[in-house]
């Protein structure tokens, strides 16, 4: 079983967010069971379970993991084939981001973007290499950082950029015909604080990082103006 694996196919995608596979899938990431053991943990009849196990296993999402004997019965054993999944933008088709539209450094839209197309791009490394039965070369750093100011955070920010563009710059060897090309993306944001509040459709609060709690001069914002939804006119 993989620790994580991803959705590129819409119908895949689409079988997957319903509620009762969601829960299903839950239940065979903890380890192997038949349609009669999850039954009885999620509250639906077996032949329910059964059909919905079918169309889990046609799109790859769950797996036989073995048989048993249970009277006159053979029982299948299934699992998921990962603990975790992550449905790629490939999934939505036309409508998935795409950052080359707006770049924007200080729009959280464009980082969403950004976003979106590495778990779209790894998505398919991972794919494409699982089925070429070869390693894949990544690489991921994940750091917090707890600015004093928000003149701090521009401070930091304005290094960072100086740094990786020298790095860039150092290593890019244009004229290399063997080489491959690779991309780097670097996203700073505040962090979320979970199970503190609802917000919006999610939950979560995001945490003020910059240690004020209005604006100020050299602070930068987390998004532009232009983020967020035009105000509408008042209708009757």
């Amino acid at each position: 079983m993989w620790d994580v694996t991803v959705i590129e196919d819409p119908a895949a995608a689409a079988a997957s967010l319903d509620p009762t596979r969601l829960r299903l899938l839950a239940e065979l990431a903890a380890g192997p069971a038949s349609a009669a053991m999850l039954a009885g943990r999620v509250g639906v009849p077996r032949q329910k379970v059964n059909y919905h196990l079918k169309t889990l296993e046609r799109h790859g999402l769950v797996e036989l993991a073995g048989e048993r004997r249970k009277g006159n019965v053979t029982e299948r054993l299934m699992r998921a084939t990962a603990a975790s999944y992550v449905i790629s933008p490939t999934a939505l088709g036309a409508v998935q981001p795409d950052p080359g539209r707006a770049r924007d450094q200080l729009s959280a839209r464009w980082l969403l973007s950004l976003a979106a197309r590495l778990v779209r791009d790894v998505g398919a490394l991972i794919v494409g290499a699982g089925r070429a039965r070869r390693p894949l070369a990544t690489f991921a750093l994940d750091a917090e950082v707890r600015f004093a100011s928000a003149a701090d955070r521009a401070a930091f920010v304005e290094e960072l950029t100086r740094g990786v563009g020298a790095l860039v710059r150092k290593y890019h060897d244009g004229g290399a015909a063997a080489g491959r090309d690779h991309r780097v993306v670097v996203a700073l944001h505040p962090s979320v604080k979970e199970d503190t509040a609802v917000v919006g459709r999610g939950t979560g609060t995001v945490e003020d990082t910059s240690g004020e709690g209005g604006p100020a001069a050299g602070r930068l914002p987390a998004a532009r103006d232009t983020d967020a939804p035009a105000p509408q006119e008042e209708r009757d």
